[in-house]
């Protein structure tokens, strides 16, 4: 039987199917699928060994080699890679349209141009007018910085064996093509492929290469899932258009801690790192109001203090309202059901709002007991001192569990001038408090609010 001209692939999760379908019946998108001519068949087996290639060696064998880290010569990037970029690496960036990706792998570029070797800027999006106009609004200066808008990935490679860069940036792995294929730019064939041939020559070159990836509607990178599982390192780049701080964010990282945070101020002069977040979030807290309280984070190996506000008020219509802003909004229904049965505090004819200020998003469960304390304070309209800072998992029976790494949350919290720290008694020691921050340890959530309270 003769195989099939073309084939129809779904853009979401790159499904494959003979015929058109309306619906992908294993993400279940709608009108995903477009048509592609298909691959090539693999060669076989005899075929395989003629190429050549490498021979397995035993464990104890094989040598142990520690790379030197690359800095890009901006703290938060670099804290985010886990210390900067390793040699032979590929990393993909991903983030909305306009938040400034291209800006900080601009400002990125220009620096390890200047202080590592020369740099290849690939654009596909974008001319080198166009980012040269860039460049003098940040101040890049004449360091060996290379531009190509280019959107064949072989012409790239081309360029890549004539330059010998020590960087490789390609802005956006969606706009790039390979002529093995006839199918459209940021298609889930033309993805797979381009990433692919980018991952063989930034492994056999151990050249360190950086992907900018579009993400879709719901903030998750367009393209097949395959283009995160062949990448070393995934980064989101997080932030409101209406605010001056960007967050990115490491959710896979193979050479550093996943999860963590480095966070930027958006500036006329471009991105500015931001050593000290926590002094940040915390500038524009009011002082005495109910319903505010300060929460010690943690967001990969670094503490953020960041206020967390809750307004209750008495529901207009029937069906009383519960949102949620950086944070679960699931696990803020859970922790008021616990708040109800536990504490007594009925909150079921009452409006519920809770938000991060500052735009960041919280997921540890470190934040329940701030979140029911917010809630407690503005349902009582009594609010909490400002020299407090709470941390503290809570579960359905009421109890307050130990979270990881309190030594650091207080260490961060007397750094910026926080007298108090209500937290599990599980966590307490008395070599845990540094000196002039009193610690207050609860086993439940009524005894939290006793002492909040």
């Amino acid at each position: 039987m003769k195989a099939p001209k073309s084939v129809y692939v779904c853009q979401s999760c790159g499904a494959q199917s003979q015929k058109w379908l309306g619906r992908c019946a294993d993400c279940g998108a709608w009108n995903s699928f477009v048509e592609e001519t298909p691959i090539a068949e693999a060669p076989s087996r005899g075929a395989a060994a003629a190429l050549g290639g490498s021979t397995p060696r035993l464990y104890a064998e094989v040598d142990l080699l520690v790379a030197d880290r690359l800095g890009t010569g901006i703290g938060e990037f670099d804290r985010v890679l886990g210390g900067g970029l390793v040699p032979g690496s590929l990393v993909l960036l991903g983030g909305e349209p306009g938040i400034g990706k291209s800006t900080l792998l601009l400002q990125a570029a220009a620096n390890f141009a200047s202080s590592v070797g020369p740099v290849l800027y690939c654009s596909g999006e974008e001319s080198e007018h166009q980012i040269k106009m860039r460049g003098e609004r940040l101040g890049v200066g004449d360091a060996p910085l290379y531009l190509l808008a280019e959107t064949c990935v072989e012409r790239l490679l081309e360029a890549v064996d004539r330059l010998r860069p020590r960087l490789l940036i390609v802005d956006s792995i969606q706009t790039v093509f390979s002529l093995k294929l006839p199918s459209a730019p940021g298609s889930v064939g033309q993805v797979r492929q381009a990433a692919t041939d980018l991952l063989f020559t930034a492994k056999g070159r151990n050249l360190p290469t950086i992907l900018v990836g579009h993400v879709t509607k719901d903030g998750s990178l367009a393209g097949p899932k395959v283009l995160e599982h062949v990448v070393d390192t995934v980064l989101y780049f997080e932030g409101h258009q209406h605010q001056m701080h960007r967050v990115v964010r490491a959710v896979k990282n193979r050479f550093g801690a996943v999860s963590e945070l480095g966070v930027f101020e958006m500036t006329g002069a471009g991105l500015k790192a931001v050593p000290n977040p926590s002094k940040l979030f915390l500038s524009e807290r009011p002082s005495n109001v109910p319903g505010s309280v300060v929460l010690a984070a943690m967001e990969g190996s670094r503490p953020i203090l960041v206020e967390v506000q809750a307004l209750v008020s008495t529901a207009t219509f029937g069906n009383a309202r519960r949102t949620a802003n950086g944070l679960d909004q699931s696990r803020l229904a859970l922790l008021l059901a616990v708040l109800d049965k536990r504490a007594g505090l009925n909150l079921s004819t009452d409006d519920v709002f809770v938000n991060v200020a500052g735009g960041l998003t919280i997921s540890e469960p470190a934040a329940d007991m701030a979140i029911l304390a917010a809630v407690a304070s503005s349902l009582r309209n009594r609010p909490i001192a400002t020299g407090v800072v709470v941390f503290g998992e809570v579960g359905l029976a009421g109890e307050v569990r130990a979270t990881p790494q309190s030594a650091l949350r207080l260490r961060e919290a007397r750094q910026l001038g926080f007298t108090q720290c209500v937290m599990p008694r599980m966590d307490t020691a008395p070599e845990d408090g540094p000196a002039g921050l009193s610690i207050t340890g609860v086993r439940t959530i009524g005894e939290a609010l006793d002492a909040l309270l």
